[in-house]
């Protein structure tokens, strides 16, 4: 057949252009043959394979042809050296090595001629991006491709590079020079394995690599750009070439480079910049040019701070200058932001963007060389130099204030070498966390917010790491906070709290308990009073006292938005004595060392076994309100009893149902939403039910942060409460069958988790029983009621598009309170209690703190380090004792093995990995009944048939089921009649599995068993997942023929019988 084409071709160019479309064709049915093995005949395939030398010989012979007057081909010849081209595109994925690089790499040599074409540079880039990216090749394989580094090779790829690049507007172009880009970084990266893996020599022309690398890094393009970022950070992290001359005299090009392509510019809806245009042709909009934009600059991080490494004199002297040009430019607002007064600049002005990307890249700069602070004279000395001018530099526009807390975050840690600055930095710091606009300008909230939570982060960050330099001017911050806390309508609650907490925090420095204590009594003295007050006790009495105390009940007022803003007044009075305290029981601290505690009188004594009773400062203050904090609680779950939420009015009734959909979205929107509202510019306006959801999701997560970090921080004095466990059992536990799983959610992670886990030992029994036997039971009750109404759910109706969302939103926290329960259960039973204190207490709360992790990291703290530091299975002390009584294990038990079947895989693996067999490992001792066995064994198989299809839950369940059968089938042969029952399976198989298993005089090879028993229980699994939707999709394939137009026939006038056909019923 191949003889034949070419016999074909010979009679011309448009019957060799059709020769080509042939071959083409044959080389689109190669693919799901090569990558897929289906059930077909593959002769195609065999002969196609064959016959593969003919065919490449037969192709770049009509290559070679064009090459010696490839000026003067005509319009039917460029037409088929094109078809050619593509055609061994088609083929050059499948073509063995040994032809590619064939008689000393003449196809590539071809190629790289044919770039410098104009008719033919597309189809050669693509050959040649083929060709150099070929995948599935061995390293060895690809030596012969660092020919392309050769004089000729390279002058001819940057030739066609810069034939492209003199016209790049065009999109053909632009296309063109982003494959010569890829061409030229697939280089850089086949050298860099080359030289670690074979010892290859750096090529001769490598410095006219490095300029063609250096013009990609300047290109407007950040397509372009990026390309290069990744092959400069594999170059100078590599083991050998980084040390070579040739490259390390280019540092000072890429950092120019780099310094330009930082800055934020670019936007596609924008013309501030040449890039602009290119911007246009790679992205939609400008939200999915931000997230690019944000992956490049972590890219050129990684460059910058490799060139910090290798030489880090350079790099420091480019970032100190950087820093000294921004401190001393005047600053330009840009022509659009021009004003009659004094003018500020927006987040597209140029000064913002250029003191944006000074941020970065100093940041980038200094974060390797200040961990540890190097003791380096020139590195201390500009430190001290730069942060000193850094902090005598003075700006009311709000935008460059977050870049200059930004810069001082940054050369924090020189402040050890120049204390004295200490002084004014704080007071800096301080005027920063009281930023306030004026009348003449008003800037928008969230900016203000986000200059004072900086500042005061940095303010914390200071007290934590260097509390012996605060210590001498605790005064001048007590005093300078303390007004600051006074001006209620300047601050928000969070705001406060957090001043309030970095005072806490540098009081911790003093180590002495009276001295705290008077500091924490005078910071919650007002919280105390509101919280103990006649009017709050009215509050509190009852549910519908609540509602009105939010004046959320009177949805027919005239002045509905004064309600509410009357409402969130009252309401921020509670939240703020909420924030308060939570904000004082996380950064209050005692004395970690025994001698300083003792000094510090915070050793109260001693327990019978011997152990130091430490008092916490903040524990008579807190005792104080703690009944009051349970009435708050306890009110708040009233809200969701049915009699009550049928008297709330429109706005609360809307807030109570939608408070976990309300939080959704909002994490939705911090994670997907990229795009930042521009000074000046308001946003969609808020509804009065979403003014609510907030603060009263945050108030009742707060009430559960701070019930739950009672226990770690003053277990003392906390769980030495008269009968703890049935105010607790009164109050946060009531009503638990009507409270949303969002709440549920907070109640088991914030307040259960930390209360269980860091309970003594001698009061298990009147603490951690009394409330996990109802509460895991409710759980339990609940999730499997949940999962069963998911489970039977038909598919909602188009038309019911706001109640199928709704579902959706209930459904996702449906499985996040899955996956909250397993954990909870894991930390109770296997966290070993000394190691999990150490780290969840002490010593991982600073560097939480220092770092400033966001809220929902702080809440799952125990969760995190569970997770990373116990991977034993074995019980802990606390799983022991909770094993032993009846109530509770039953419904450890059930709760396992019940999650297996819930359609999550995720917690489908926790549960068999983790879970299920340590449990029921600890009571095979006992006397399980019949019936439990298979319900727990009938549960495993259940979790296949749900999870099967997920690979990471098909392995650890099959595990769980041979260990179980094996382990109880010789004393319940139940499980017999059971595994009869699985789809498909095999008796006679089966019959000899238990044969074997119950022969005592047998050897059993463990690994053969277990894959006889998983091929016992195929048929309870589905089809991974990703094969069960597989489709062979061929791109570019021209239809075979066109059919004749002819009559439409409309929807209404297709025959009945048609339908009724289709019907599979019939």
């Amino acid at each position: 057949m191949v003889n034949e084409l070419a016999c074909l071709g010979n009679f011309g160019d448009a019957q060799m252009e059709l020769v080509m479309f042939i071959l083409l064709r044959l080389a689109e049915e190669i693919g799901p043959l090569e990558t897929r093995p289906i059930c077909q005949p593959k002769d195609l395939h065999e002969l196609l394979k064959e016959n593969m030398d003919k065919i490449f010989a037969f192709v770049v012979t009509i290559l070679q042809r064009c090459v010696p007057n490839c000026q003067n081909l005509t319009q039917g010849q460029f037409r088929v050296a094109a078809a050619a081209l593509r055609t061994l595109a088609g083929y050059i994925k499948c073509l063995p090595t040994r032809l590619i690089m064939a008689d000393n790499c003449t196809l590539l040599w071809l190629l790289c001629v044919l770039l410098n074409v104009p008719e033919l540079q597309m189809e050669a880039a693509e050959c040649l991006l083929f060709a150099v990216n070929k995948k599935g090749l061995l390293l060895e394989e690809r030596v012969p491709l660092l020919i392309l580094f050769r004089e000729d090779a390279l002058r001819y790829i940057l030739t066609a590079a810069q034939l492209a690049d003199s016209d790049p507007l065009q999109e053909r172009n632009y296309v063109i020079l982003k494959m010569i880009g890829q061409i030229l970084c697939d280089l850089g990266n086949q050298l860099c394995a080359q030289v670690t893996a074979f010892e290859v020599k750096t090529p001769e022309n490598f410095d006219r690599y490095l300029e063609a690398l250096l013009s990609l890094t300047r290109h407007p393009s950040l397509f372009l750009t990026s390309l290069a970022a990744e092959v400069w950070g594999t170059l100078f992290n590599h083991r050998v070439l980084s040390h070579d001359p040739q490259l390390t005299a280019a540092i000072p090009d890429v950092l120019r480079a780099a310094m330009v392509s930082i800055v934020k510019v670019g936007y596609p809806s924008m013309d501030n910049s040449p890039s602009c245009e290119y911007s246009r042709m790679d992205f939609d909009d400008d939200i999915e040019f931000n997230t690019f934009f944000l992956s490049f600059r972590k890219q050129m991080g990684i460059v910058v701070r490799s060139l910090c490494r290798l030489d880090t004199r350079t790099v420091l002297h480019v970032a100190t200058e950087w820093m000294r040009h921004q401190l001393s430019a005047p600053l330009d607002p840009g022509p659009h932001n021009a004003t009659s007064g004094e003018a500020l600049c927006s987040p597209h002005s140029p000064s913002f963007l250029h003191w944006e990307a000074m941020s970065f890249f100093c940041s980038e700069v200094f974060a390797p060389l200040c961990r540890p602070l190097s003791a380096e004279e020139v590195l201390l000395t500009q430190g001290v130099s730069l942060l000193q001018q850094v902090i005598s530099y003075e700006t009311k526009d709000p935008l460059i204030v977050s870049c200059v807390l930004t810069n001082l975050s940054t050369l924090l840690p020189f402040i050890r070498h120049g204390s004295d600055l200490l002084p004014l930095m704080v007071s800096k710091l301080l005027s920063a966390a009281g930023f306030a606009d004026t009348d003449a300008v008003k800037v928008p909230r969230t900016l203000l917010m986000n200059i004072r939570s900086c500042a005061s982060a940095l303010l914390q960050t200071i007290c934590i790491r260097f509390p012996d330099l605060v210590g001498p001017h605790f005064e001048v911050l007590h005093t300078r906070i303390k007004a600051l806390l006074g001006q209620e309508q300047l601050l928000a609650d969070a705001e406060r709290c957090a001043l309030m907490g970095a005072l806490v925090l540098a009081s911790n420095h003093f180590k002495n308990y009276n001295r705290q204590r008077s500091i924490l009594e005078e910071l919650l003295q007002p919280a105390v009073s509101m919280l103990l007050s006649e009017e709050m006790q009215r509050v509190l009495s009852g549910p519908s006292e609540f509602i009105s105390f939010l004046r959320a009940n009177n949805p027919g007022s005239e002045n509905q938005e004064e309600g509410v803003d009357g409402g969130r007044l009252s309401y921020s009075k509670l939240c703020y004595c909420a924030y308060t305290f939570l904000a004082a029981i996380r950064k209050s601290r005692r004395p970690i060392i025994f001698k300083e505690a003792k000094a510090g009188g915070f050793v109260k004594g001693c327990t019978p076994d011997g152990v130091a009773m430490l008092q916490n400062p903040c524990a008579g203050e807190l005792l104080k309100v703690l009944d009051r904090l349970l009435v708050l609680i306890r009110t708040m779950n009233s809200l969701y009893l049915p009699e009550v939420m049928t008297k709330m009015a429109e706005t609360s009734l809307k807030m109570a149902e939608t408070s976990q959909s309300c939080e959704l979205e909002m994490g939705n929107k911090s994670i997907m939403d990229c795009s930042q509202p521009i000074m000046g510019e308001s946003g969609p306006p808020v509804t009065m039910p979403e003014q609510l959801q907030g603060p009263y999701n945050s108030l009742y997560k707060a009430c559960c942060q701070i019930l739950g970090k009672c226990g770690p921080s003053m277990p003392h004095e906390f769980y030495s409460v008269p009968d703890l466990a049935s105010r607790l059992l009164s109050s946060a536990f009531t009503n638990l069958d009507y409270v949303s799983d969002l709440h549920l959610r907070h109640i088991v992670i914030d307040l259960v988790t930390p209360l269980i886990f860091y309970c003594p030992s001698k009061k298990y029994q009147s603490v951690a029983l009394p409330i996990l036997g109802p509460l895991l039971m409710s759980l339990y009750q609940r999730l499997s009621q949940k999962w069963l109404c998911i489970n039977q759910r038909t598919t909602a109706s188009e038309e019911d598009l706001l109640e199928e969302e709704s579902e959706s939103q209930d459904d996702l926290m449906v499985r996040l309170l899955s996956r909250t329960v397993v954990q909870f259960i894991y930390i109770c039973c296997m966290a070993s209690h000394t190691t999990y204190q150490s780290d969840a207490d002490y010593r991982i709360a600073p560097r939480v703190e220092q770092a400033e992790a966001d809220e929902e990291e702080e809440n799952l703290i125990l969760m995190a380090a569970a997770a990373k530091v116990l991977k034993s299975l074995a019980l802990s002390k606390l799983g022991q004792f909770l094993l032993s009584n009846e109530e509770v294990y039953t419904a450890l038990l059930l709760m396992a093995y019940s999650s297996l079947m819930w359609k999550d895989p995720q917690t489908c693996n926790m549960a068999a990995t983790r879970l299920c067999w340590s449990l029921l490992s600890q009571m095979m001792a006992v006397s399980l009944p019949a019936d439990a066995a298979v319900c727990y064994f009938a549960s495993v198989l259940g979790g296949l048939q749900a999870n099967g299809h997920c690979k990471s839950c098909t392995d650890p369940l099959v595990r769980l089921a041979f260990r179980f059968y094996v382990a109880l089938r010789p004393k319940y042969p139940e499980l017999h009649g059971l595994m009869e029952q699985v789809p498909n399976i095999q008796r006679d198989t089966l019959e000899r599995f238990d044969k074997n298993l119950l022969s005592p005089d047998l050897e059993i090879n463990e690994r053969m068993c277990r894959e006889q028993f998983a091929k016992l229980l195929s048929g309870c699994t589905e089809k991974p997942l990703a094969d069960q939707f597989y489709k062979v999709h061929i791109q570019h394939l021209p239809a075979g023929f066109k059919g004749t137009s002819g009559p439409v026939l409309e929807p209404d006038s297709v025959p009945i019988s048609c339908e009724s056909s289709l019907d599979p019923t019939h």
